[in-house]
């Protein structure tokens, strides 16, 4: 009986050495690397001023750790932070290094590409520009369009100089009366065409009027 226990007591302890030995193993077996596309972050831009454009919004960062832990990395565990101290209005080119890669205590940056980025700064001006409703198709006949209303009639506008100073006016998203023959009343988005800039509201409301047309 004192053989058997001895022996199954012998048995244990070595699968738990064993399984033991077998998560040190999995667990420190070795390194990898992983590439990953972070966008850029920009930090301390000059006041009164902002980015206009840039050449590139992703760089690719090669990152090495433990295999366990490159197992669990995700995008949003890399952060790749710009500083803009000291840039100007216009182009600025700015180098990327390791410094700029924020990551886990675990892990290292290897390299990073592209190792530089262009990014040109504008004045953040405002103004007020009236607002155009986009109305399309036509109401049922003998009905016809009377008037268009929209609520507010203007809006601020705020973004780069160079950008705001070109725009007169804003558009909404269209309004479909084809086969209307009565009046309308509806909240439409602003468009502004991928335009960088940003208005005070992002829609209104559009009062369409229609009325019977004479014979």
């Amino acid at each position: 009986m004192r053989t058997f226990l001895t022996k199954n007591t012998s048995l244990k302890i070595l699968s738990v050495l064993l399984a033991v030995s077998l998560w040190f193993y999995v667990s420190y077996r070795g390194e990898s690397e992983m590439s990953i596309d972070a966008p850029l972050e920009f930090k301390n831009i000059p006041t009164g001023m902002e980015i206009l454009r840039q050449n590139i919004r992703k760089v690719t960062v090669n990152v090495q750790g433990h295999e366990q832990a490159m197992h669990r990395l995700r995008q949003s565990d890399v952060h790749v932070v710009v500083d803009m101290s000291g840039t100007k209005k216009g182009e600025n080119q700015i180098g990327l290094d390791k410094d700029n890669v924020l990551l886990p205590r675990t892990m290292k940056v290897q390299r990073i590409e592209p190792t530089s980025v262009k990014v040109v700064l504008d004045e953040t001006v405002s103004r007020t520009v009236p607002v155009r409703p986009y109305i399309t198709g036509s109401p049922e006949k003998p009905f016809v369009l009377a008037a268009i209303k929209g609520t507010p009639a203007a809006v601020r506008i705020e973004g780069p100089k160079s950008e705001v100073e070109k725009i007169t006016l804003i558009r909404t998203d269209p309004i479909d009366i084809t086969g209307f023959d009565d009046d309308l009343t509806q909240t439409v988005k602003l468009n502004l065409n991928g335009k960088v800039i940003r208005p005070d509201v992002s829609e209104i409301t559009v009062t369409v009027t229609i009325r019977k047309g004479q014979k």
